[in-house]
């Protein structure tokens, strides 16, 4: 099963859409996709595919319940299905307060002679859940902040994949980068496997070229596609609380975004291809060809 979060220190990189838009098209290659929105900010996944309308109840079931071992229910009823076909396990107001809630149920397992690592409790929810049972691949979207979020979407998939811009800031998150992933590693004590660093929102700048050349200096996968800047297109696709690939297919969009359906495409078969799964065009249903024809 393919799995991994989306991760980066930095915000403002375009994450949330690519998590939202790189599930879209690990489902138009026929895969089982699961999208799990762990980012406890208003305005994230889940808004941007229309599944948060319960996030503010506090008797609904949610996913922090289930990490905190005190589920009111099946993991499996927490997944909403899209109107775009989309699974996914939506944010709760309840993710505020995350590490609070993961640090009184650690407490309360010693007070009974139990072990309860704060850090590997989604970890266990989804195999539990046995997920590999009904998906082929599962994206996390924690927040940009540090913390328990981030620690249990990386331990849960031991997998990332990084957004970065190729700015000043993306260059300085560039050099540190290896450093950033041993500090992770350390914090969560088990290896990390970075999947691909995608150079996301690119402008056609004259500085452009030197940041590409620090990119030939990481020793980590490189995605071999640059997501441009479409910010008509994601922003729209954001109002709609639908994927790019929904709104570009409903709107008659000019050929660029087409250009850039392709290259979400390709990227995920970029990133199957780091787990030994080989996808290919031909994988995509001939209906949803035609969103990018």
């Amino acid at each position: 099963m393919i799995s991994y979060a989306l991760w980066s220190e930095a915000g403002g990189v375009g994450k949330t859409a690519l998590a939202v838009n790189l599930a879209a098209a690990h489902q138009r290659h026929g895969q089982r996709t699961l999208l799990i929105d762990l980012d406890p900010q208003n305005g994230g996944a889940s808004h941007h595919l229309g599944v948060d309308d319960d996030r503010a109840d506090p008797d609904v079931d949610n996913i922090v319940r289930h990490l905190i071992d005190r589920p009111k229910g099946e993991f499996a009823d927490l997944v909403r299905t899209t109107t775009h076909g989309l699974d996914v396990v939506p944010s709760h107001n309840m993710l505020d307060s995350l590490e609070t809630n993961l640090q009184r149920a650690q407490e309360m397992e010693r007070d009974m002679g139990g072990r309860f690592v704060k850090e590997l409790q989604l970890r266990r929810v989804l195999r539990d859940a046995n997920l590999s049972q009904t998906y082929d691949a599962v994206v996390i979207d924690p927040p940009a902040t540090g913390g328990q979020h981030v620690y249990n979407a990386v331990s849960a998939t031991s997998n990332v994949v990084i957004p970065l811009e190729l700015s000043p800031k993306g260059e300085q998150s560039l050099r540190g980068l290896e450093d950033t992933v041993s500090n992770l590693e350390a914090e969560l004590d088990s290896e990390v496997g970075v999947v691909a660093v995608v150079p996301n929102k690119v402008r056609r700048t004259r500085m452009r070229d030197k940041y590409e050349e620090a990119l030939e200096d990481v020793s980590y996968p490189v995605a071999p596609v640059q997501i441009p800047v479409r910010e008509a297109m994601l922003n729209g696709a954001w109002d709609e609380q639908t994927t790019a690939y929904e709104y570009v297919a409903n709107h008659g969009r000019p050929q660029r975004e087409r250009e850039t359906l392709e290259l979400f495409d390709e990227l995920a078969r970029f990133i199957a291809a780091q787990f030994d799964v080989d996808l290919s065009e031909a994988d995509i249903a001939e209906e949803e060809r035609e969103v990018v024809a």
